[in-house]
């Protein structure tokens, strides 16, 4: 049984490996589809709501005071 373990993580370390990408290839990496969020704006709007309830505002990139006129 160890051997068989063994041998599952040398296979899955092998075939992951580091990719050099290209100038060309990053634009289809930046494409918004990769962005996790499922609705960007829906998620914004969500997350402003929330920074106005609890007065605070932080960690997203956003500068706005707790009053929620940011």
């Amino acid at each position: 049984m160890k051997v068989y373990t063994f041998v599952l993580i040398i296979v899955a370390g092998l075939g992951s490996s580091c990719v050099v990408v290209q100038p060309w290839e990053r634009g289809e990496l930046a494409d918004p589809i990769m962005i996790f969020d499922e609705n960007p704006i829906d998620a914004g709007a969500s997350e402003h709501h929330i920074d106005y309830r609890e007065g605070s505002v932080g960690g997203t990139g956003a500068q706005s005071g707790g009053c929620g006129c940011g």
